[in-house]
């Protein structure tokens, strides 16, 4: 057995580990306020999370990947694939270890900011500093502030809207037969649009946007009308209206927290497998090929790994972004799903490095600061801050010295 085929070996298990803190960390995304709000419980959020995960990874994941730098170095800078070889299995473990951490001390960080992290350490080492696309680094930091500021001001405008023309209304019956419909049809339009063009699957499918707006079209028109008939018959009891109000937004959370975790399981499963998928390449065709056909055995070992990793420390996580930063409702929680999820989808369209994970905790936030200040807990955003910041440093110096001790090890 060569060398290539021992590290294929080891990077199949520390793929699973990284899916496995992967889903630890990240459920908190879909999950973490419908949990906040008590839409849903923390053991379903963890089942639901689970399965929806593991569905995206193998069913809409991508099938076929680039070889998984991430666009942040120019592979063809590294002419040695042993060095490459070693370097991604390096990024695999340095990745996984830092997303432990923070599962760990409860806090949320990007999974994706921990792999480009890592494979910008062992990149640097191993081609030099002309071997690093400082664009695409660049928007990554940038994303540090757009991501939870897009976020966090969506939210703020939806949660306020629906505060001004719903929940404040004299006439409530009236306002919420004619607002809650056009909530609904929105939040599916935005489902609709973020399967096209967010997941693997959906951007395989190539349809025009002419296409796609006709269908949102159609599908809302379907959508408000069945919408109205059922939120006339669901407010009765006029006397609890705000309890009426948030059983509704409460059906709808669910489903959106449903769509977020089956899209993240389709997109993020590239961030455990996709370096594993480059030590495969490399061998199988003792090359690295800019293009790799991803085995559906690996999908599944990077969705069953998420979903073990949710089962067993989501709900850490989930407890700290629909918790502790601000009390959340229905109607918040809504507020939130849908500020992270057109964050996402409008920052991605628009070319914009943006990760899930910080949309999600500015949404929070947004919904929070609409109620003053003091409704959001700063210690521990400060707290989640630090952890940004530090994500890519640490990431980046720990893939360092494991590829270094690797390489004198092995190669001399």
């Amino acid at each position: 057995m060569d060398i290539f085929q021992v590290f294929l070996g080891l990077s199949v298990l520390s793929g699973f580990l990284m899916a496995f803190n992967l889903g630890a960390n990240d459920v908190a995304n879909a999950m973490a306020s419908a949990v906040g709000a008590r839409a849903i419980s923390v053991k379903q959020a963890i089942f639901i999370a689970g399965i929806l995960n593991f569905v995206g990874a193998v069913f809409f994941g991508s099938h076929v990947t680039a070889t998984i730098s991430k666009g942040i170095i120019n592979p063809g800078f590294i002419t040695n694939p042993k060095l490459f070889m070693i370097g991604m299995f390096a990024s695999l473990i340095s990745a996984a270890l830092w997303v432990f951490i923070a599962t760990l001390t409860a806090l949320p960080v990007s999974s994706t900011h921990s792999i480009i992290g890592s494979i910008l350490g062992f990149g640097i080492v191993a081609g030099g500093p002309n071997v690093v696309n400082w664009k695409v680094l660049g928007g990554v930091v940038l994303s540090w502030i757009i991501s939870p500021f897009f976020a966090a001001t969506i939210s703020f405008i939806v949660f306020t809207l629906i505060r001004r023309n719903i929940l404040m209304r004299e006439k409530f019956v009236e306002h919420t037969i004619f607002w809650v419909p056009i909530w609904i049809v929105l939040t599916c339009a935005l489902v609709i649009l973020s399967f096209f063009y967010k997941t693997p699957f959906g951007k395989k499918m190539g349809l025009p946007i002419s296409v796609s707006l006709g269908l949102v079209l159609l599908l809302g028109t379907i959508i408000y009308i069945a919408s109205r008939i059922w939120v006339s018959k669901f407010i009765r009891n006029i006397e609890q209206r705000d309890k009426c109000v948030e059983e509704v937004f409460r059906k709808i959370q669910i489903g959106t927290s449903c769509y977020v975790a089956m899209s993240q399981g389709a997109n993020d499963v590239a961030n455990a497998i996709g370096p594993v998928v480059a030590v495969y390449s490399l061998a199988k065709y003792h090359a690295i090929l800019p293009k790799v056909e991803i085995p559906t055995f690996f999908l599944a070992l990077g969705g069953l790994g998420i979903a073990t990793g949710i089962m067993f420390f989501g709900k850490k996580v989930i407890a700290t972004v629909g918790e502790k930063i601000t009390t959340l409702t229905n109607t918040r929680g809504f507020a939130v799903d849908f500020g992270t999820a057109t964050t996402v989808l409008l920052a991605s369209n628009m070319g914009l490095p943006v990760s899930t994970t910080h949309s999600a905790v500015g949404g929070v936030v947004g919904v929070g600061m609409a109620r003053g200040f003091s409704a959001v807990d700063f210690g521990v955003l400060i707290k989640i801050i630090i952890y940004w910041v530090l994500t890519v440093p640490i990431a980046a110096f720990t893939s360092i010295f494991i590829f270094q001790l690797l390489k004198w090890t092995l190669l001399g």
